[in-house]
């Protein structure tokens, strides 16, 4: 399934690009407009990148924080480091456990996409940020031929960003 994606600035230019692409015999039923009055972008099905982070963080941490406090555990008992004295030997070895723990806690995080999380980052933010600050978005999917007859249709009504993807099924 193809996309072609066109961030308009207000309704009535998102209204007047979906009669037009009409006009064209585009498919209704492969055209919507997304934003306030229209369908969300959670109707969509426009995922929420953040809430998808959040979810791989998760699943990692599920293993790597048991694993790293093995791994730390095992690693205090193989070199014998007896940093915090005043604790023994075993108060010793579940410090180390517990580092390696907060160590995999750390990996799970960066690996999982928490610095996406952090600093941001992909097309599906920058859509529902479009539809936060009042934009529209006009969306055609359908076969390529569709998107190439879509295309110059909704360039004349100067979108702020157009982009066109291409999803596997």
């Amino acid at each position: 399934m193809n996309y072609l994606v066109a961030v308009l600035e207000n309704r009535l230019k998102a209204e007047e690009a979906y009669a037009a692409l009409e006009e064209a015999k585009v498919p209704k039923d492969s055209m919507d407009i997304l934003g306030r009055g229209f369908k969300s972008a959670d109707e969509y099905g426009l995922i929420d990148p953040a809430d998808q982070a959040w979810k791989q963080i998760r699943l990692m941490m599920l293993w790597l924080v048991p694993f790293g406090f093995g791994a730390g555990f095992v690693f205090n008992i193989i070199t014998g480091l007896d940093t915090f004295a005043w604790t023994g030997r075993l108060g010793n070895q579940m410090i180390g456990g517990l580092l390696g723990a907060g160590s995999g806690a750390m990996g799970a995080f960066f690996i999982g996409g928490g610095v996406g999380l952090a600093v941001g980052g992909g097309d599906a933010l920058s859509y529902r940020n479009s539809l936060s600050a009042g934009k529209f978005l006009v969306v055609v999917r359908g076969s390529e031929a569709l998107i190439r007859q879509a295309t110059p249709i909704l360039r004349r009504f100067r979108p702020e960003a157009i982009q066109g993807y291409s999803a596997r099924d």
